[in-house]
């Protein structure tokens, strides 16, 4: 069995991560798996890019474009939604004619079209696509938020200046509809909350929607001694460190305000806390944190177990998540977590088993969730929870077991 994963990049981003990781976990089981990308940023052997530079950058910029013109030329909402009006034609590649089952991930801003993904439904090849996000089941839109009309057929769409019943989202979503009616799609969600979300799309009907997380080599994301960490870091070993990381940590949508408020009601309390932050613009979120902080900026994945180790506690003020791999490396190694009640994350933390589930954009409960599991948990009993949730659900074997099953369906 020859597996094709198809992703925009294998490494950049939570969902390049999670795609790169699942063919690692086939490669695990002995399965035969290969990978082509928009942006290759490894030096992986089985990764491969789909196009060329030049042509790649023309799709980015054309489809980004097309929406700038069609919203008015507001940039407003412009890396919100996406169109697929252009990208690579992977049907003509050698990987796509020796495979057996294709396996699309996130594959937007310029990977794949709307039409290349019919292309690929009518080859007859068995089709997997993971949903990192909601753009597979809605018109436009990555994030429909409090938006429902995608359990209709889209329009009136609030990403756009000019929305109407008849707008550019309802437009895609029957090009949606079309192309996937060319086939059969196995859509497999990393969340039961996103798969609940994809089964009230139209899009989705007369396909097959199930839920599998994304997997994490547990032997790499482990519990490790506390002060070793610390000293290879240049941390301190006399401070509570509460560990804040993500891609762009000043993206809103990582919810850096609430966080922000959060420190300021902490820093009301006698205390011992470090925020540590791992990740792109650190050095502007340290400087307005109430709290002592310390940037880390990029760290590469294979250090950021000594990251997670290092800390006492991980936290995700998140407003939009499906099921966050940081969130995941952390309770690999054993790190309790404190995070909004929102997406995939009930499905992770336990309140008051292996951390704390925060209310949904309340400052005040994140704060009392960061000094609840500092200072007056079973901080012992929460680490061994949270790895053991790790291992027992997220694991490589685990995951590509269930994937390797979806595989071999007819």
């Amino acid at each position: 069995m020859k597996i094709l994963i198809v992703s925009t990049s294998d490494i950049y981003g939570g969902a390049a991560v999670a795609a790169s990781r699942l063919m690692k976990a086939m490669h695990f089981c002995g399965e035969s798996a290969k990978m082509t990308v928009r942006d290759k940023r490894s030096d992986d052997p089985d990764v491969f890019s789909a196009g060329n530079g030049h042509k790649n950058k023309y799709n980015f910029y054309w489809e980004r474009g097309a929406i700038f013109l069609q919203n008015r030329l507001s940039k407003e909402n412009l890396f919100d939604v996406s169109i697929a009006n252009t990208g690579n034609s992977i049907t003509r590649l050698p990987l796509f004619r020796e495979a057996d089952i294709i396996h699309l991930h996130w594959i937007n801003q310029g990977m794949l079209s709307i039409r290349e993904i019919e292309q690929i439904l009518t080859s007859g090849k068995k089709v997997i696509w993971t949903m990192h996000d909601m753009w597979p089941f809605t018109g436009i839109c990555h994030h429909a938020g409090a938006c429902r009309n995608y359990e209709r057929s889209c329009g009136s769409c609030p990403y756009l200046i000019a929305a109407s019943p008849g707008d550019l989202s309802h437009r895609v979503f029957l090009k949606k509809q079309a192309a996937y009616g060319k086939g059969k799609i196995t859509f497999v969600a990393c969340s039961n909350w996103l798969k609940e979300l994809a089964t009230k799309s139209p899009l989705t009907r007369g396909h097959t929607v199930v839920s599998i997380p994304n997997p994490i080599d547990t032997r790499a994301y482990c519990p490790k001694d506390k002060s070793e960490a610390r000293r290879r870091l240049n941390l301190p070993e006399d401070r509570k460190i509460v560990l804040f990381a993500a891609v762009k940590t000043s993206d809103p949508r990582k919810g850096i305000d609430y966080l922000l408020e959060a420190s300021r009601l902490i820093a009301k309390h006698p205390n011992n806390i470090l925020f540590l932050i791992a990740g792109n613009n650190g050095e502007e979120m340290e400087k307005r944190l109430s709290q002592p902080a310390h940037s880390l900026g990029f760290i590469p994945p294979a250090k950021m177990a000594d990251v997670y180790n290092a800390a006492d506690l991980f936290v995700t003020p998140s407003l939009q998540e499906n099921l966050p791999n940081t969130l995941m490396e952390a309770m690999a190694c054993g790190t309790p977590c404190v995070g909004f009640s929102t997406g995939g994350i009930p499905e992770m933390i336990s309140h008051g088993k292996n951390g704390y589930l925060v209310k949904y954009k309340n400052a005040e409960d994140l704060a009392k969730g960061i000094l609840w599991t500092l200072y007056s948990a079973d901080s012992e009993t929460l680490s061994s929870n949270a790895r053991e949730k790790a291992v027992l659900e997220y694991s490589q074997e685990t995951v590509a077991m269930q994937y390797r099953k979806i595989y071999e369906t007819k």
